[in-house]
């Protein structure tokens, strides 16, 4: 009897056993094939500017069914490096290079999981684990039609131009009526009752004193400034309703003083097989294919401008702060032409200096403030502001 017990006892662990490792065998399952996360979405930003997931050959190939197509540790050595393994005389990797106009892809620094999270990303066509349909429904249809209406970003920058616009006009009006105040008490005398122009001459003076404030903040800076360009770009188009990350353009942001303007070969990594704009049809990409020609530079006009004596470093700020590009620039993706949002004044950035909160959790560059880390462990501080690291010195970016 004992014996029986024993072996029943045995036979159900034995059961449990299977049920358990058949679930996490489901689980692994489901993980390798749907578990990409969302950060692969967002590194594939940048893939989408020449490629597609069944939507056909780009720039480059169509990327449906390339991890059965190619070896996933080739793919991560072409993703990473493709000069690199077309120089090594890779006959694979000099096909696609020949067979796609030999248009270089860049070279790119996502480690071996970044780029096989990336590949899981694109054998489940797209979508991330638990997606909903619907909501990629709505994503594309707002995206296909974005570019028909007026974003917030482009009425705020109308209203705030309108704006100083308008307080102008009435200053003007204010001059004008002033003058005719003072004509009338001195020479005139129509109005008999001398409190009329006094109410008048102070509302005048009170319209004058909020033109000036607006004038006299306003010397030097450049809010709402939005200059014609020599090619109509949409940023509307490319960043919103293509999703092409900034960083993909201007690629020297996270390791340069300045974000860099993209030269027209960059451009041609698209327009090489994209000839034609749903808006501006073939002449606005013309220009670029001109440029190249001709061997000139095209002669962006430069939006956000500091002075001179004014220090600012973005890969500072992007790279070591990790900010995103609209806390400074607004939302450049909702804009056709780009324009200044921020004034970008001393107090507009001190105060986001004293309110900004420091990412020291994995950011190696703040690895040596480690009284601030002890404290943050042991819970004296919330956080750690960039006026806490010095942010409010003078000679970081005056000197």
């Amino acid at each position: 009897m004992t014996f029986n017990v024993s072996v029943v006892k045995n036979r159900l662990s034995f059961k449990r056993f299977l049920m358990f490792s058949g679930f996490l065998t489901l689980l692994l399952f489901t993980n390798i094939s749907l578990g990409q996360t969302a950060e692969a979405e967002k590194n594939f930003t940048v893939c989408k500017a020449c490629h597609t997931i069944g939507g056909g050959n780009l720039v480059g190939p169509d990327l449906k069914g390339v991890t059965e197509r190619k070896d996933e540790a080739w793919l991560i050595k072409f993703i990473q490096n493709s000069q690199a393994l077309i120089q090594s005389g890779d006959a694979d990797a000099i096909q696609v290079f020949e067979e796609f106009n030999k248009i270089p892809m860049p070279p790119h620094t996502y480690t071996e999981d970044q780029i096989k999270d990336i590949l899981l990303y694109i054998k489940n066509d797209g979508k991330i684990a638990g997606a909903a349909k619907t909501e990629e429904t709505t994503i594309k249809k707002e995206a296909s039609t974005s570019y028909d209406k007026v974003s917030i970003a482009e009425k705020f920058i109308q209203d705030k131009r309108e704006g100083s616009s308008n307080l102008a006009i009435l200053a003007i009006i204010s001059v004008i009526l002033i003058l005719i105040c003072l004509f009338d008490l001195i020479f005139t005398h129509y109005l008999k009752a001398k409190w009329i122009h006094y109410i008048l001459v102070l509302s005048a003076l009170w319209i004058l004193g909020e033109w000036s404030w607006d004038f006299a903040t306003g010397l030097g800076r450049q809010q709402s400034y939005q200059p014609d360009q020599p090619i109509w770009f949409s940023h509307k188009v490319h960043a919103g309703q293509n999703k092409i990350d900034c960083e993909y353009c201007h690629f020297t942001a996270e390791k340069s003083l300045h974000a860099g303007i993209p030269p027209a070969s960059v451009c041609m990594n698209c327009h090489a097989q994209v000839r034609e704009g749903k808006q501006t049809g073939k002449e606005e990409i013309a220009k670029i294919y001109q440029a190249i020609e001709e061997n000139k530079p095209i002669e962006w006009v430069k939006v956000h401008n500091l002075p001179d004596f004014v220090y600012f470093n973005h890969a500072q700020h992007v790279n070591v702060g990790k900010l995103d590009c609209t806390e400074c620039h607004g939302d450049v993706e909702q804009m056709d032409q780009v324009a200044q949002v921020e004034d970008l004044s001393m107090g507009w950035c001190l105060d986001c200096h004293r309110t900004h909160k420091v990412q020291f959790v994995d950011n190696k560059f703040y690895e040596s403030y480690k009284n601030y880390h002890e404290e943050l462990k042991s819970g004296d501080i919330s956080q750690v502001t960039v006026k806490m690291i010095g942010g409010e010195e003078c000679a970081r970016c005056h000197y």
